[in-house]
Formats: C-alpha cells, sequence, structure tokens
C-alpha cells in the first residue's frame, strides 16, 4: 500500500485540502489532485499511519516516512497545524518511523513557522516553486515571486532541514528556455532534493477555461518529455536528488478522470529516463554505426538491395534493462529503424553503478567505453 521511494524507503502520505492557500493557481485543484475534501483529523492520520505501517516489512534498514502533501502545510493556523502533526510525531518519538516531511509556499515559511515544524520532528520541507521566471508565477496566479523562493530557501536551509523543490513545466507564459533559466537559478539554492511536474489541464480549474477558449496549449506528452530529460540531466549533473517526474497515477489523475488535456502518460517518468537512455546509447554508438538511408528503387527493376544489419551488445545494472531497452521496446525499435541494429543485447552487469552505460560490442567489434547519464551533454536540441 505504502509508496516506496526504493526498495529501502517507504513513504506514507497524508493529504491536507488547500485551506490554507491564499490565492488559486491557474492550474491547481487539489481536492481533485489529492481526492481528499476534508482535513482528516489526528485520529484518521493516526489511523492512516497505522494502516501503513502494517504492510510495510519491519527491516530495521527499511526507512518509513509520513509525507503531508497537497494544501500548503504551514499556511493553515497553527492549531491545525499542531492537530496534524502530533499523530505523525508520536509515532516517530516511538521510533516506528524515520521521519517527517511537508509540502507548503514559498511565501508561508517563516522562522515561527519553521520553528514549530522542527518541534514536531519535522525534517525535510519542500516548497512549490513552479517557476522562477516572475512573469510565469503572475500568468499562473502564484502570489509569490522569486525572491519569496530564495527567501524561504535560505530560511530552511538555516534550520537545518532538508529542501525540496517542485517545478511545474509548461505554465502559461512559460517556454523552454525560461525553464532552463529556473532550474539554474534553483541548482544554485543547492536543494536536497526537486519534484519535476509537466502541467497537465484538470477539470475545474482556470487553466481548463483558458484550454477550452484556445488561450492555452499544453505540451505534447514528446515536448514534456524532452523538457523533463534535459532538467533531469541539469539536476543530477549537480547532484540533487530528483524524487519524481509527472503526477503519481490516480483515479482521479488520469484520461479517465479529472485530466481533459496535458502531456499525461501512467508511467511518465520511464519515458523520461527511456529518452535519456537513447541519447546515452546514441552517444556511444557515434562513429560506430551509420543513419539508416531511405532506399532507392527504379522502376525498372524488381531487385532489391537488402541493408547491412547490426548487433550491438551493451552492459548495464540489472535494475536499468527495461529503462535502456524503452517504453515498451521503443529504444529497441528506434536503433532498428534509425541504424539497421537487428540485435540490441543487454547484459547485466551489476558493477555498473545506476544510470551509466556500457558498450561491449558492435558487430564482434569490442569496446569498453561507459557512459553516465548524469555527465551526459545536455544538447539544445534534444
Amino acid at each position: 500500500m505504502a509508496k516506496p521511494k526504493s526498495k529501502s524507503h517507504y513513504i506514507i502520505p497524508v493529504f491536507v485540502p488547500d485551506l490554507g492557500c491564499p490565492h488559486q493557481c491557474v492550474f491547481c485543484n487539489q481536492k481533485k489532485i489529492t481526492g481528499q475534501n476534508e482535513v482528516p483529523s489526528r485520529e484518521e492520520v493516526a489511523g492512516k499511519i497505522t494502516e501503513y505501517l502494517d504492510t510495510i516489512p519491519g527491516d530495521s534498514s527499511i526507512t518509513r516516512e509520513v509525507a503531508f502533501y497537497g494544501g500548503s502545510c504551514t499556511a493553515v493556523s497553527q492549531e491545525l497545524q499542531r492537530e496534524l502533526l502530533t499523530p505523525a510525531y508520536k509515532f516517530l518519538a516511538a521510533g516506528k518511523i524515520d521521519g517527517i516531511r511537508v509540502s507548503t509556499r514559498p511565501d508561508a515559511v517563516d522562522e515561527d513557522k519553521l520553528s514549530l515544524l522542527s518541534g514536531y520532528g519535522v525534517q525535510t520541507v519542500e516548497l512549490g516553486v513552479q517557476s522562477m521566471d516572475d512573469e510565469v508565477l503572475a500568468k499562473a496566479g502564484r502570489g509569490h515571486t522569486s525572491r519569496d523562493v530564495i527567501r524561504a530557501a535560505a530560511l530552511v536551509k538555516a534550520w537545518g532541514m532538508e529542501l525540496g523543490f517542485q517545478i511545474i513545466l509548461g505554465l502559461p507564459g512559460d517556454t523552454e528556455e525560461k525553464e532552463t533559466d529556473s532550474a539554474l537559478e534553483l541548482i544554485a539554492l543547492k536543494p536536497d532534493l526537486v519534484r519535476i511536474y509537466p502541467c497537465l489541464v484538470l477539470r475545474g480549474t482556470q487553466l481548463a477555461q483558458l484550454y477550452e477558449k484556445g488561450e492555452y496549449s499544453p505540451l505534447s506528452v514528446e515536448q514534456a518529455v524532452q523538457r523533463s530529460k534535459k532538467l533531469l540531466v541539469m539536476f543530477e549533473n549537480a547532484g540533487i536528488n530528483v524524487i519524481r517526474i509527472g503526477l503519481q497515477p490516480s483515479e482521479q489523475i488520469s484520461l479517465d478522470g479529472e485530466v481533459i488535456a496535458g502531456p499525461y502518460h501512467p508511467a511518465f517518468r520511464e519515458l523520461v529516463e527511456s529518452a535519456l537512455a537513447r541519447d546515452m546509447l546514441e552517444y556511444l554508438l557515434a562513429d560506430k554505426l551509420q543513419t539508416v538511408k531511405p532506399q532507392t528503387v527504379k522502376l525498372q527493376t524488381v531487385k532489391l538491395q537488402t541493408r547491412n544489419e547490426h548487433t550491438v551488445e551493451i552492459a548495464v545494472p540489472q535494475q536499468d534493462i527495461s529503462v535502456v531497452r524503452g517504453h515498451k521496446g521503443s529504444n529497441v525499435e528506434y536503433f532498428r529503424e534509425k541504424y539497421s541494429v537487428s540485435e540490441l543485447k543487454t547484459v547485466v552487469d551489476n558493477t555498473l553503478l545506476r544510470g551509466t552505460v556500457k558498450l561491449v560490442s558492435v558487430d564482434g567489434n569490442k569496446f569498453d567505453s561507459i557512459v553516465d547519464r548524469a555527465r551526459l551533454p545536455v544538447l539544445a536540441d534534444k
């Protein structure tokens, strides 16, 4: 039931409606995103944590973390914050969980609020930054500026808490260049983690009205994949952990649910990482394979020339095989069509770090080239 960040880290989510949010962002309908209409009581929070803990293995090496998502947790009254945090803190003090995190707005962070969070054992604060371009923030109805982000980030770090950022791609008025600039500004603030969310058009939002009037055009899935891929490499190059790409699919967040337009895909991160793996393979295979040229067929002959086919062998860690081969084998098909690779053989080499690919051979010729995706050049035309 609990959603793992990895095999050793489990998140126990508690969703809070946006009661504390003083603004209505054009893209936001938290009740639709979370499926939560009422603020959970102290007893309900405790019950949810207990329910999730019952499904998590009791191994001492496993990390269990309660995360308060949804509304701007620090913008509600201190009384309500204490109501929500008290049961989580009791589990933390008893050693039954290992951490607590909250998500909030940059302009809802100050010394008093962080003092309260610290008193309840909160270790991570995620800020809904969305963009560092003030024009984009204004068009999105965020109600804060990039300066608020800089101030809040400094405060969170001064309190010794882990700092997280959430960024949205494809907002009204946004461009790929602005997103890249935002990423560079966020990297300079040295967060510990980042989430990347391509903008979706949800029912009941101002963005849905703009979309229906033809005043907003969402990114396509391919555009969102390419732009997310670029930012993923930038953040990983800076040593920043990207813990999510794309909204978590749910009954509400689906094409049969509340999503009416935009780059929704139930395996969006896999698409991004598969596209990045394809870039890595092309980087390794540069100058080793020729692009397949379209065949020209003379009308007076029925004899067709067959193109030379290639066999490529690569080595990857066990966990990366499906990503390197591509979502539903998309990378295998890509290299078959573009480079006439009849066989893309993947072998397991668990001495390699995750996110690396080793070229073993091409048509029987041995190689020993390795590329790390965190050091893959980010190309402007990708």
